[in-house]
């Protein structure tokens, strides 16, 4: 399971942000738990200096803006779609690809 972050204090931005992500994470099935972060100590944690932001598994992958549901499938779906071969419980990579393994998901 992958873990998204919406990093943001409860702008209106922030919210449209999370609002996005969720749906996409949905309508993608992707196996995932969202969280919202709006604590200002926690934010300044990732270095994030404009709001909103995203952090998958720890990693600040996009921040400043609004995201459209594309860039957002584009994060989500072709960098950390859940199969059974990239799978975090997955330690056998004989299933991946070899384009999955350049990126790390396997």
């Amino acid at each position: 399971m992958k873990r998204i972050k919406i990093l943001g204090t409860g702008c209106a931005k922030c919210v449209s942000t999370d609002k996005i992500v969720k749906e996409v994470v949905n309508e993608e099935g992707i196996d995932a738990k969202v969280e919202k972060v709006e604590d200002i100590m926690q934010i300044m944690e990732y270095n994030v200096l404009n709001t909103p932001a995203i952090v998958i598994d720890e990693k600040v992958v996009l921040s400043g803006k609004v995201p459209s549901k594309t860039e957002v499938k584009a994060l989500l779906v072709d960098n950390f779609a859940s199969t059974a071969c990239c799978s975090d419980e997955t330690t056998d990579d004989s299933c991946c690809s070899t384009d999955e393994k350049a990126s790390g998901c396997c």
